[in-house]
């Protein structure tokens, strides 16, 4: 049996991705929305500066509304750990997780800005110089060489699959966490910093120990949307996506919204992203339908 194709899938579930969706499924389209993990609106103790709401309303119950608003206007709703989005021959992309794999003609990037930089002394200063949050994008430069992932979850695992046949060798840091079911090396001894001269040269654990290794590749928690598009090939300023005015990548069919694409870091912002998001992707659709 062939794979369902949805026409959207929404990756992150705030105020962004949650728009987009309503936007999208009010005009009769499949839309698929996928998220994982806490978002950033449900550690917010209250909102009192969005629109309708006079005496303020908690960031976990606005959440919650949002999520609740999309299921009642039937928009399909999985919460699953995306672990990578690929473009198909034909121009779909696929959206993996930990169980399944998704298809789309368009996908949306509205999952915040989660890039987690880890206290560690040493990880800013050599960030280019050894210090990589993209397996896809710097493993082929560390060819033959020792590197490091730093996490301990599904995302981590992923990074260093990627990493096993381009690096000589690949260990797994979970800094003090618990070590994952996984074939490779895992050192679960926090660490302490991350020294080198130009660039990074090992690995100093708080026991004392030092462990020589010639790159380290951050993947604490879970994978936010600028890793995946990093690795489709979507044109990126540092953690932001860059997206034209209808929130549109460099890749077709690609879109981002909210968080993700900087500037104004608000509901508001994030809601308006997300509804030009989905009027666009609507469009787009249509576009390739009237081209058929």
């Amino acid at each position: 049996m062939d794979k369902k194709v949805f026409d959207i899938i929404i990756i992150g579930a705030g105020p962004a991705g949650v728009s987009a969706s309503l936007y999208a499924k009010r005009a009769n389209k499949d839309v698929l929305v996928l998220y994982h993990g806490v978002s950033q609106l449900e550690k917010a103790h209250k909102i009192d500066n969005f629109y309708g709401f006079p005496n303020g309303i908690e960031g976990a119950q606005l959440y919650r509304n949002g999520i609740i608003q999309m299921i009642n206007l039937g928009v399909e709703v999985e919460e699953k750990e995306v672990l990578g989005v690929e473009m198909n021959a034909d121009g779909t992309y696929t959206v993996t997780t930990k169980e399944d794999g998704f298809v789309a003609t368009a996908v949306i990037f509205a999952t915040g800005n989660k890039k987690i930089r880890p206290n560690i002394k040493g990880v800013k200063e050599f960030e280019g110089r050894g210090i990589s949050y993209c397996a896809i994008c710097d493993g082929f430069f560390y060819r033959d060489k020792n590197v490091a992932v730093l996490g301990n979850g599904d995302y981590a695992l992923s990074e260093a699959s990627e990493l096993k046949n381009i690096a000589k060798s690949v260990t797994v840091f979970t800094n003090g966490l618990p070590a994952p079911e996984t074939e490779f090396s895992v050192v679960t001894e926090k660490i302490s910093e991350i020294k080198g001269e130009m660039k990074v040269g090992f690995i100093v654990l708080e026991n004392g120990e030092e462990m020589p290794i010639d790159g380290v590749f951050i993947a604490q928690g879970v994978a936010g949307g600028a890793d995946f598009a990093k690795k489709l090939g979507v044109k990126a300023d540092g953690d932001r996506i860059v997206t034209d005015e209808k929130m549109q990548t460099n890749l077709k069919g690609v879109f981002a919204c909210g968080d993700l694409t900087g500037d104004l870091y608000q509901v508001s912002k994030a809601v308006c992203d997300g509804a030009k998001a989905g009027l666009a992707v609507v469009e787009y659709i249509k576009n390739l339908t009237d081209k058929e």
